[in-house]
C-alpha cells in the first residue's frame, strides 16, 4: 500500500526474510506461500532460510511454484570455512550448503547465497578464498554483509570483553574488500548486496555514519578508481 500509489511500483515481490521460512509442514509451507502469492500485484517470493532445512519435497514445492511465479530460494551459507562455522555455532558446514545449493539449481530455482565479511578468525585471504568457492557454484545471485556487532548476542559479549579478539573493517576497508570479491565471481552472478544495515539502536558496532545509497555511491567511484570489474580475477 505504501508503494502502490507510485507509477513505478506495479508489481512486488513477497520476502519471507526472518527465521527459516522452509522449516515447517509442506501444508504449512504451501498455505503461506500460495496466500503471498494470491495478493494483487505479487508477482514472485524470496524465501530466506539455512541451507540445512531445504528438504527435497520442499525444494519440489518451489520449483512448481517456480512454474507461474519468480521464487527465489535464499540461503544462509555465511562462510565456506567450517571451523569458522563451527565458531558462531552457525550448525552447519559448508558442504551442506554446497548440497543445497546443487540440489535447488538441479530443480531449476533461482538461487541466492549470503555470505557475512569479517567473521571471528577470518583475515583478507580467507574472505577471498570464500569468494573464490562461491564464484564456482551454481547460484543465480549473492549478498554480501559486513560483520555486525549486534547488542545482547554471544559475539557483543566478546567484544565488549576483548574488542581486539574481533576485528573490523573500516568503511575504506571494507568498499575495497568488497571489490577484491567482486572481481573473483563468476561475472554471471548477480551482486544484490555489498552492504547491509541494522538500526542504530540495536548495534555497537562499526559505526560508519553512511546511509546505504551513500556507501553505494563511494563504492561505484572506488570501482572506477580501481578499473575493477566483476569477473577479473575470476577462473574456470
Amino acid at each position: 500500500q505504501f508503494f502502490a500509489h507510485k507509477p513505478d511500483y506495479k508489481m512486488f515481490i513477497v520476502y519471507f526474510q526472518s527465521f527459516s521460512n522452509t522449516y515447517a509442514p509442506l501444508e504449512t509451507l504451501q498455505k503461506y506461500y500460495n496466500e503471498a502469492l494470491s495478493i494483487e500485484g505479487v508477482v514472485g517470493l524470496s524465501i530466506g532460510t539455512r541451507p540445512d532445512c531445504v528438504p527435497p519435497e520442499v525444494l519440489d514445492l518451489l520449483a512448481d511454484l517456480s512454474k507461474k511465479h519468480f521464487i527465489l530460494l535464499e540461503l544462509g551459507v555465511e562462510s565456506t570455512h567450517n571451523d569458522t562455522l563451527q565458531q558462531i555455532n552457525r550448525g552447519h558446514n559448508f558442504e551442506t550448503s554446497v548440497d543445497a545449493i546443487q540440489r535447488a539449481h538441479n530443480k531449476g530455482i533461482l538461487t541466492a547465497a549470503h555470505l557475512i565479511m569479517g567473521l571471528p578468525g577470518e583475515n583478507k585471504a580467507r574472505i577471498l578464498e570464500s569468494a573464490d568457492k562461491m564464484g564456482h557454484l551454481p547460484i543465480d545471485m549473492i549478498k554480501l554483509h559486513q560483520l555486525q556487532i549486534i547488542k545482547n548476542t554471544a559475539l557483543a559479549k566478546q567484544f565488549l570483553a576483548n574488542p581486539s579478539s574481533i576485528p573490523l573493517f573500516s568503511c575504506d576497508e571494507y568498499i575495497d574488500l568488497c571489490i577484491d570479491v567482486m572481481e573473483r565471481l563468476n561475472p554471471t552472478i548477480c551482486i544484490e548486496r555489498f552492504v547491509s544495515q541494522s538500526p542504530e539502536a540495536w548495534r555497537i558496532a562499526p559505526n560508519w555514519q553512511l546511509k546505504n545509497y551513500e556507501f553505494v555511491h563511494r563504492l561505484e567511484a572506488r570501482i572506477k578508481e580501481r578499473g575493477a570489474f566483476q569477473g577479473r580475477l575470476f577462473q574456470n
